[in-house]
């Protein structure tokens, strides 16, 4: 615990890095707690790339698409959030709020397998406040047809209506929708296959995409089922993709003329 808490007390929280850097920690710790694979510290990594060329904020494209996710997990009949181990590490509390909200479970689904790493999620979810929780059970799991991968292996979400997918790979939200699933991604890469593929796609960072998500559902449960639907229908997620691009596009122009400023080149 001391080791843990003089890692954080390290970084100032004057440090321009530091809400980066707090959850690069929460993501070690993970992985020395059975929670993230160590893979999982590159794909935080990559993710850290993509999140500082949208200035490391929640753009307007992305508070659209959130809006709309909500919206369509509150009209969906058998809603269900995917949870692996980078997003359980950096966000168990609002993932147990969410799930309750919306009223869906979360399923425990997992790319690389390992003794104990199950059960070491479902902990960190459980102290979080979840109390329905998937996917930890083999006798209870299924195959989804056309993935070799390991998280072919699910429970509630062979029989889910909408599919939360927050952190994924692209292999299984291609074949969750090949076997007819609609799917919500939350993926800071706006051009991977998770983005594409998915029928929403959130282009932000897990921790800032999960709080929002939270206040948002708050008001949308308020709204009548006609309204909720004029949401969902109103929204293109293509033309949303696109215009996240051109954001960021715009965004390294306007930083390449600031260094250059600051440089005084």
């Amino acid at each position: 615990m001391k080791e843990k808490e003089n890692q954080n007390h390290n970084v100032p929280k004057t440090h321009p890095r530091y809400e980066s850097l707090k959850f690069r920690h929460k993501i070690i710790e993970g992985m020395k707690n059975l929670v993230v694979a160590e893979a999982g510290l590159i794909a935080h990594g990559r993710g850290e790339c993509f999140d500082y060329i949208l200035g490391e904020k929640t753009t307007e494209s992305a508070r659209k698409a959130i809006r709309v996710a909500v919206a369509a997990l509150l009209l969906a009949d058998k809603p269900v959030i995917s949870v692996n181990g980078n997003t359980a590490a950096l966000v168990p509390k609002e993932l147990a709020k969410l799930s309750k909200i919306i009223n869906a479970p979360l399923e425990i689904n997992l790319f690389y397998h390992k003794v104990g790493r199950i059960e070491a999620i479902k902990k960190i979810l459980e102290k979080a406040g979840a109390t329905d929780i998937r996917g930890t059970s083999k006798e209870e799991l299924v195959e989804i047809e056309g993935l070799e991968s390991n998280r072919r292996f699910v429970q509630s979400i062979i029989d889910a209506d909408l599919i939360m997918v927050p952190l994924e790979d692209g292999d299984r939200t291609e074949a969750l929708k090949k076997i007819g699933k609609k799917v919500i991604a939350v993926d800071l890469n706006p051009i991977s296959r998770t983005a594409i593929w998915a029928d929403i796609t959130i282009v932000d960072n897990i921790i800032r995409a999960l709080p929002e998500m939270i206040k948002i559902a708050k008001d949308l449960k308020n709204l009548k089922k006609e309204q909720l639907i004029n949401i969902v229908n109103n929204f293109n997620n293509k033309k949303n993709i696109i215009d996240t691009l051109d954001l960021i596009k715009e965004y390294i122009e306007a930083q390449k003329e600031n260094a250059f400023k600051i440089l005084k080149l």
